[in-house]
């Protein structure tokens, strides 16, 4: 079996010193990440796909933290388009849910996976037209800076896996592994703003 890898932001030494260079750059691992779990098989298969769902976890979540918030307050019409990219989240958690339930070898894997990367990758277009163009336009490199250092540290401190017994059990079985570690991420980020 040979070794899949994809960097976390920050592993090709970049400064990440601006947030929506940073998140574009998740986008493009996302789309990586896609590649490498539709062309492998097995255990190949089921490492690619640990790393799309974490990797997606923690990209959503902190873009739901940092740049969410700043979009609401700051952009013409920014609740609505907040709204929006919020409704296509909720969708792709629940696909993406549905698949960490699933076999990555079982028949409907695949197409499901398929479905879901087609909407992941419209809810990434959208974003970059409509949040982060505004974002880089209306505010200074400290403040991008400031949320692209939140954003690295949520995917530092989250964990490869959901780790059951992080949290109560009950709380871990009612939210299922892909929500709980959604949840400990957004943990990470709070605490990177300062917002414990």
């Amino acid at each position: 079996m040979s070794q899949l890898h994809t960097p976390q932001a920050g592993d090709d030494q970049s400064d990440d010193l601006d947030v929506v260079a940073l998140l574009m750059r998740q986008h493009g691992d996302i789309r990586n990440l896609f590649d490498q779990v539709e062309a492998t098989t097995g255990d190949e298969r089921r490492e690619a796909f640990r790393q799309l769902v974490r990797l997606l976890a923690v990209h959503e979540t902190a873009e739901e933290e940092v740049v969410h918030p700043f979009a609401r307050q700051s952009m013409p019409g920014g609740r609505q388009i907040v709204e929006d990219r919020l409704a296509e989240e909720k969708a792709a958690k629940e696909t993406l849910a549905a698949l960490d339930d699933m076999d990555t070898d079982h028949p409907d894997f695949l197409p499901k996976l398929r479905a879901l990367r087609t909407d992941v990758q419209e809810h990434a277009r959208k974003e970059e037209r409509y949040e982060f163009t505004h974002i880089r336009r209306s505010t200074d490199v400290t403040n991008l800076a400031a949320m692209a250092k939140a954003v690295k540290a949520a995917e530092a401190m989250a964990p490869t896996r959901p780790h059951p017994g992080v949290e109560s059990g009950a709380a871990n079985m009612a939210l299922g592994p892909v929500a709980a570690l959604m949840e400990r991420t957004k943990d990470a980020v709070r605490k990177a703003m300062g917002k414990d």
